[in-house]
């Protein structure tokens, strides 16, 4: 390719679809390994949030309307999310894309690919499909890994145990490791003099989700844990990072709170934020593995709507719900589901990571363990998936 002018090298378009705010975090990673490997010989389209589009990105349609979570929740929002299926599909119809690399948002993006594929099959082409984190069929059972197996060309992996799900069911898996191994940001001293924060003072994390549903369900009860907290530790602080997606409802919740409240929307300070923080408490997702690498304490919490729950109970493995927890192989942060899930609970488990050195401690220790499990070789895992999807193009050449 490099002997080649650049009138004669064809720029691949690869297509990148994103469903909620952890996908356009590694869609934003993606954008930006694909033109370092490429220099810049790359184009991209397709559906993203607000750090694919500050890569420029121009989203066909914003990722809110199918960002949504549970069985039920997802039942009033299902005819918009089909018409979003189908523009979809006609956009990378119209555009005629390279790859097609959907990621996380398995609701959406195995519909997009069931449709892509089928497409492909009786036209005789097609882009080459590439799916980026795959279902938890660890935690809801390896059935869901051969579905998906029918529909994708191949699978980008975040953990290393999960390869194994999908090979079985002949799916080409690749494992690219998780991009937040290679966050560290340790200036608590830094943050606190941007937001006015107390260096002395106590700072409780609190990461309510970056969905709708999840805030709605969680702030109240995080809210009262707080206030419990403030009766105790005077002078607490209350930081509390979130994206667009939710901020306004964020806003709303913390009004009454009792102790003060500093809302992060930057991006670049949500790493910072976590150095700050004494303890967190968080929905159980991909930000307690962030808030673990950081080494910050945390207690996770869930709740689903009650009759998701319900059915949720018969297909999920409670241990491998929160990420440290299934990496290390036990509960190394306390974790609340459901109707465990109350203020009373979660204000004893707090109190017990604000006063107790040794079970700060217990948390911290497993920082580096779960780095280097999630990083192959040194390697960024952005860079790492970019330089996948690019070879898998050069081999369908």
């Amino acid at each position: 390719m490099s002997s080649e002018s650049s009138a004669e090298v064809k720029v691949p378009l690869i297509y990148i679809i994103a469903g909620e705010s952890s996908g356009d975090t590694l869609g934003a990673g993606l954008i930006r390994a694909l033109r370092a490997e490429t220099r810049g010989n790359v184009e991209i389209a397709g559906i993203g949030g607000d750090l694919m589009s500050a890569e420029g990105l121009q989203t066909i349609f914003p990722i809110t309307e199918i960002a949504v979570m549970g069985l039920i929740e997802i039942l009033p929002k299902v005819p918009k999310i089909l018409e979003r299926i189908r523009q979809t599909v006609a956009d990378v119809r119209s555009r005629q894309p390279a790859a097609v690399v959907t990621i996380d948002s398995k609701a959406f993006a195995m519909r997009v690919n069931k449709q892509l594929h089928a497409l492909r099959v009786r036209s005789g082409n097609g882009p080459k499909l590439i799916h980026w984190v795959p279902p938890t069929v660890w935690a809801w059972g390896p059935r869901r890994a051969e579905v998906i197996a029918k529909y994708i060309d191949h699978l980008l992996t975040l953990y290393p145990f999960e390869a194994p799900y999908f090979a079985a069911h002949g799916l080409p898996t690749t494992f690219v490791g998780h991009p937040a191994a290679l966050t560290q940001n340790n200036n608590s001293k830094c943050f606190k003099s941007i937001y006015g924060l107390p260096l002395e003072a106590p700072v409780l994390g609190v990461f309510p989700g970056s969905r709708l549903g999840e805030v709605k369900r969680l702030l109240p009860i995080f809210g009262n844990v707080v206030d419990r907290l403030a009766v105790r530790y005077q002078g607490l602080r209350i930081v509390l990072p979130t994206v667009s997606l939710v901020v306004d409802k964020v806003r709303e919740a913390i009004t009454t709170w009792r102790s003060p409240v500093t809302i992060v929307t930057e991006h670049r300070h949500k790493t910072a934020a976590f150095s700050a923080c004494t303890a967190a408490l968080a929905a159980s997702g991909t930000v307690t593995l962030e808030l673990s690498l950081a080494g910050v304490p945390t207690v996770a919490a869930y709740r689903l709507n009650a009759l998701t729950a319900t059915i949720a109970r018969r297909l999920i493995d409670p241990d491998s719900v929160v990420l440290t927890n299934k990496l290390m192989g036990k509960r190394v942060i306390p974790q609340f589901l459901q109707e465990d899930c109350t203020p009373e609970r979660l204000t004893v488990a707090i109190k017990q990571l604000f006063d107790d050195p040794r079970a700060r401690a217990k948390q911290g220790i497993v920082s580096e363990s779960i780095r280097q499990m999630l990083i192959v070789d040194g390697e960024d895992p952005s860079i790492r998936a970019a330089r996948k999807i690019l070879t898998l193009l050069s081999e369908s050449c």
